[in-house]
């Protein structure tokens, strides 16, 4: 394979990369419209007071006095606006500003379910359906950094089912095994010119690819005392392997031509790995109106920056393996109930986490530097057997500043994303039986 074909196999890679990490980058996501969204999820491990523990730990399965069945609903208000300015020129020679101030996000609804089964005093079985990894961001096709990306969306939906076991009056253990279905769709302009002038007439390149990865999980908790709890979980890394025959349009000139040539139908095998992670939670009942709560957890997001990519077709073949210099991250939250009356629960709480990259390496695609998150919800108790919820958390994800370059088929792109904010709002139900 020549110098030439090399470049292209890595361009391929990079546009590839850029897909997928638009979404995921650090955004791990909690917020699956079950009650631990009204504490940033502070106590997540620990707490085990309805059937989100299927999921959340399922060790706090056998703390439930009988089968319980929860539902919750989710709605992702995105926002990135992006401000800048990229090196390309328009043909009377003034910088290229078009595409300022592009939303890349958007309204993106979820769900989740959560059933526990008591099947005896000590054992308890449950299922668990939703998805903890994955958003969206469409910059628009006019967008300044369209030769990184234009459109790209990764979506996973899992089942967990799981069992717990109580083995004494302070230990509890629990596990299960995840299958989790991905689907990856991206879209990014190809520069027809080679003379770094904004060219009208871009090409496109086209990918749509889905896959099942499997994992586990498991966890444990601990009641040292009747008004405390501990809850320890670890969940798994997830292989991914999205394959696709790359599509490729309105590519021309001597450089459109040449990578048309070497990629367009060619297949392009993607693998990603969902990050493990480690949570550690504590609950404590001060009285019998108030409780606090709190977390410490770890993610392998430096796995994750480890990008394999394979390139076959009769003309071209190879490998290449990208560095996205992603590093772990590191989660901390804080939180309280407070049982204004009888039917009431008054849910605050705080989080944050680390970024998942540094700003050396931060992409239009990377925008997020770290993540804030102010929660509230309320509960309601409506009659024995039935709860309602209602929660929302502001996810502030700061402001990032971009330095990019790619080389000048691409361009170097500056500037920072103005708004960066995603409101989440969720809507829960769990009734005993």
């Amino acid at each position: 394979m020549n110098r030439f074909d090399r470049y292209l196999l890595g361009s391929a890679a990079v546009l590839v990369l850029s897909a997928s990490s638009a979404m995921a980058a650090g955004i791990w996501l909690y917020e699956s419209g079950t009650p631990d969204m009204g504490t940033a999820q502070a106590g997540q491990a620990a707490m085990a007071r309805d059937a989100s523990t299927a999921f959340s730990n399922p060790a706090g399965m056998t703390r439930l006095d009988r089968s319980q069945l929860m539902v919750g609903l989710v709605g992702l208000d995105i926002h990135a606006d992006f401000r800048g300015e990229t090196a390309f020129r328009d043909l009377d020679g003034s910088i290229d500003t078009t595409g300022n101030g592009e939303n890349a996000g958007s309204f993106t609804p979820s769900s989740s379910f959560n059933l526990v089964y008591a099947a005896t005093p000590d054992l308890r079985l449950g299922v668990s359906v939703g998805s903890y990894f994955g958003l969206a961001a469409d910059y628009g096709q006019a967008f300044q950094g369209r030769y990184y990306a234009q459109k790209a969306e990764i979506m996973t939906m899992g089942i967990n089912p799981s069992v717990g076991y109580k083995v004494n009056d302070w230990l509890s253990v629990g596990g299960g095994f995840t299958a989790m279905y991905g689907k990856l769709k991206e879209e990014t302009a190809i520069n027809n010119s080679p003379l770094g002038i904004r060219n009208s007439a871009d090409g496109q390149l086209k990918i749509n690819s889905d896959d099942i990865g499997w994992g586990y999980n498991f966890g444990i908790m601990l009641e040292p005392a009747k008004s405390t709890r501990i809850g320890v979980t670890y969940r798994s890394k997830i292989d991914l392997e999205f394959d696709d025959v790359a599509s490729m349009s309105g590519v021309t000139g001597p450089i459109g031509s040449r990578i048309a040539a070497r990629f367009n139908n060619t297949e392009l095998d993607l693998g990603l790995t969902i990050p493990q992670a480690v949570m550690a939670s504590v609950y404590q009942q001060l009285n019998d109106r108030l409780a606090i709560m709190g977390n410490v957890g770890w993610q392998d997001w430096s796995s994750f920056g480890n990008i394999e990519v394979d390139v076959s077709s009769p003309s071209t073949s190879g490998n290449s393996t990208l560095d996205a210099h992603f590093d772990d991250t590191w989660h901390g939250a804080i939180g309280a109930h407070y049982r204004i009356a009888d039917p009431w629960l008054l849910m605050i709480g705080f989080a944050y986490d680390s970024s998942p990259v540094n700003k050396k390496y931060r992409s239009v695609l990377l925008p997020l530097d770290r993540q804030l998150r102010y929660a509230t919800g309320i509960e309601y108790t409506w009659n024995k057997d039935i709860t309602v919820g209602f929660d929302y958390t502001f996810i502030d994800a700061g402001s990032a500043k971009i330095d990019q370059n790619r080389g000048p088929l691409a361009g170097h792109i500056t500037g920072e994303f103005e708004k960066d904010y995603i409101s989440a709002f969720g809507l829960n139900v769990n009734w005993k039986f």
